[in-house]
């Protein structure tokens, strides 16, 4: 049968098959985490969503055009599948992030190991302000953490806020290009010429407060410009929206 004649039949929809319409009509639109199950009731696939049904429902259809092949084989092994709701998307990331953990379903690759424990790392030396992440924290550096896979985001986060809470003047456009990457940065060194030694100072002063639990005084100290750029604006409030966010998660662990 050629390529264009096997394009003309319908795609399979393997869930469908088994679960029947219904199962998806009756799905809730609430956050929460999902598992596949295979025949043997194992879990095979762990999800988050935003909203439970629009989710599962993508997985309607077994379309070889728009899904990895990878996919496409968990869609043909799985024979069940149930949820948990969550209060939100940020719980439901938490939910999942436990089971992926305990459970290591053999269709997921990532967050099924435990990332190596590190420290956010930072000093003021020289007029130069320095951040990093390490498993042991240098002698005469501030440390916070430590913390696993996590600890990547918040380097990454903190760094571009930093970046414009310094030195206004410039935007996200003028920022090393490695910044938006989720890899680790590696060291970070703010500073030099052209930076407000007054400002470097009280950044690392606010950092200490930060991982005190001062949110809000950094948050003040930051008081990015309205006359910012919009797109400085808008990645200033996701990096804000997600720090908000964990250390609301500490809090409530401590």
């Amino acid at each position: 049968m050629s390529p264009t004649q096997l394009r003309l039949l319908p795609d399979a929809q393997p869930l469908v098959e088994r679960l029947g319409r219904d199962f998806f009509r009756s799905l809730p639109s609430h956050s929460g985490v999902y598992r596949f199950r295979d025949a043997s009731h194992t879990v095979i696939y762990v999800g988050k969503a935003k909203n439970l049904r629009q989710r599962l429902s993508q997985y309607r259809v077994a379309n070889p055009e728009q899904l990895p092949r990878r996919t496409i084989r968990l869609l043909h092994t799985a024979v069940s599948i149930d949820w948990e709701e969550c209060p939100d998307e940020g719980a439901a990331l938490a939910r999942e992030r436990e089971l992926l953990l305990a459970l290591r379903p053999r269709f997921n690759r990532a967050g099924v190991w435990p990332g190596r424990p590190r420290f956010l790392v930072w000093r003021l030396a020289e007029g130069i302000l320095e951040l990093g992440l390490e498993q042991e924290p240098p002698v005469d550096w501030k440390q916070a953490g430590p913390w696993g896979g996590v600890a990547v985001r918040l380097q990454t986060g903190i760094t571009r806020l930093l970046w414009l809470g310094l030195h206004p003047s410039r935007s996200v456009t003028t920022m090393p290009l490695g910044w938006f990457e989720k890899s680790s940065l590696g060291p970070v060194r703010l500073g030099g010429s052209g930076w407000a030694p007054e400002r470097l100072n009280e950044a690392a002063t606010q950092l200490v407060l930060l991982f005190s639990g001062h949110l809000d005084g950094f948050v003040e100290w930051l008081s990015l410009s309205t006359d910012s750029h919009p797109l400085d604006r808008e990645m200033a409030a996701v990096d804000l929206e997600w720090l908000s966010g964990f250390m609301e998660k500490q809090r409530r662990k401590s």
